[in-house]
């Protein structure tokens, strides 16, 4: 059998955006020998992070359609600090 040509991947990061910047000062710092795998790590994280988010999205959802979700006697701002409510405010309305 012959050898299976691996895929290259070139990563040209363009200085004049500051993500761009930041991610390559991030993958400066692996050691060589290291970045493919933290390549490959991240990649699979973000999928990861993202299957979760839409299963969290969905499950609040949910929750909110049936009135799942145990009322307390005060108010709601009172018992849930306002980030936790922007967060799920923004999960409700980018899904």
């Amino acid at each position: 059998m012959g050898t299976v040509k691996r895929p290259v991947f070139s990563f040209r990061p363009n200085m004049d955006h500051a993500d761009h910047r930041q991610a390559w000062d991030i993958l400066s710092r692996v050691p060589e020998g290291q970045k493919n795998q933290y390549l490959v790590k991240a990649i699979l994280e973000v999928q990861e992070r993202d299957y979760l988010e839409r299963v969290i999205r969905e499950t609040v959802r949910e929750e909110l359609k049936s009135g799942g979700m145990p009322r307390s006697e005060a108010p709601v701002t009172e018992t849930i600090p306002d980030q936790m409510l922007d967060f799920l405010s923004n999960l409700e309305s980018s899904g």
